[in-house]
């Protein structure tokens, strides 16, 4: 059959689970496995880009972020921003005020803050991952292009529920499988279309 539905999922999984005591179960396991993908993939399904502008030093991280990807000062030329934690910006700018043109980013808790303390009201581009929501509400890009992923993570997820059961191992090879092959694919197409380069020795 075709995983291409959260229903077609939930069916997929009881096959292969062989086991009808868990259907009561179901939302909970792929929604378990669901935060497992969200933790340990990051890939060009997930990436969202952002326009922001600081303000009083600050901006706001983006609605549901996971991860900054890059991010840059818009401008003539443009910076990027180099990650950093907060309290290495505490640290080395420790001058919570206008001092230049930011070259550093940090997340603090819901806030981009910078370093140095930004001098004006730049703008801030970039991408960022992120939880693009459960598939229980839609069947969204990173469900339909790696079903294989959201199977395997749902079947792993009912582990505490099958005890010794070997093919929980097969489940957990096959996932790093389709985890693996999905940070492939997001690499492969990052590269794409850029020609074969050939240097002199």
């Amino acid at each position: 059959m075709s995983i291409t539905t959260y229903s077609e999922l939930k069916t997929a999984a009881t096959n292969w689970l062989r086991r009808g005591d868990l259907s009561s179960f179901l939302d909970d396991l792929v929604t378990v496995g669901e935060t497992r993908i969200f933790r340990e993939l990051r890939n060009k399904d997930m990436e969202t880009s952002f326009n922001s502008t600081i303000a009083s030093g600050t901006i706001s991280t983006p609605t549901s972020y996971i991860d900054l990807k890059f991010a840059y000062i818009d401008g003539s030329p443009t910076r990027r921003l180099k990650r950093r934690t907060n309290s290495w910006i505490y640290e080395n700018y420790p001058e919570r005020s206008s001092s230049g043109k930011p070259s550093f980013i940090a997340r603090e808790g819901s806030t981009f803050i910078f370093g140095p303390y930004s001098d004006s009201n730049h703008v801030v581009k970039g991408i960022y991952y992120k939880n693009i929501g459960p598939v229980s509400s839609s069947a969204h890009v990173l469900f339909t292009n790696n079903p294989d992923l959201y199977l395997y993570a749902t079947l792993c997820a009912a582990e505490p529920f099958l005890k010794n059961d070997k093919r929980v191992a097969l489940w957990e090879a096959e996932y790093g499988r389709a985890l693996a092959g999905a940070r492939k694919q997001s690499e492969d197409e990052e590269i794409s279309g850029g020609g074969l380069a050939i240097t002199a020795e």
